[in-house]
């Protein structure tokens, strides 16, 4: 079920990035995102924003990627935990950014600290999670669950008959 990761990764323009401050008070806010791949998501934040604090104190977080409009019984929906802090190269986290934002849109180095507002920040994932709707025939669960779900080794092969 690896192939969901990769497809709603870049079917979703927003994520929902969990964290907690030193105290474990949890927030949960939505984020514009843009993936360099399945193990590094991209996002611009004002390092005073409460996520960005919480970040800051605590890397550890929690990201869901789904789809909002999905019919009910429909959804998909990917559940990371990750690594988060400032890119290490803000750079190549605007240029995967700005890849999926409409002209006049897009982000500059102005917009990002020490002249602008905003830091780019990443993600690094750790683990990956898939959504598996209650009562899937492929599964023997009634209500839904998540699996863990890993990347193919290079090489191997897969008969999708």
């Amino acid at each position: 079920m690896w192939e969901l990761v990769p497809r709603l990764l870049a079917d979703s323009r927003y994520l929902v990035l969990a964290t907690a401050d030193r105290l474990g008070r949890p927030w949960a806010t939505p984020v514009f995102f843009a993936a360099r791949d399945e193990d590094r998501l991209f996002w611009v934040s004002a390092p005073d924003s409460r996520h960005s604090r919480n970040i800051a104190e605590r890397p550890a977080v929690a990201i869901t990627v789904f789809d909002s409009h999905a019919p009910i019984g429909g959804a998909e929906a990917l559940y990371l935990e990750a690594s988060a802090g400032p890119a290490d190269d803000p750079a190549a986290a605007l240029t995967t950014l700005n890849a999926r934002l409409p002209p006049g849109k897009q982000l500059t180095g102005d917009d990002l600290a020490p002249s602008g507002p905003m830091l780019a920040y990443r993600a690094d994932v750790q683990r990956h999670f898939v959504l598996i709707r209650g009562g899937d025939a492929r599964f023997d669960n009634v209500t839904d669950a998540r699996l863990r779900v890993t990347r193919p080794q290079a090489g191997t092969h897969h008969d999708h008959g």
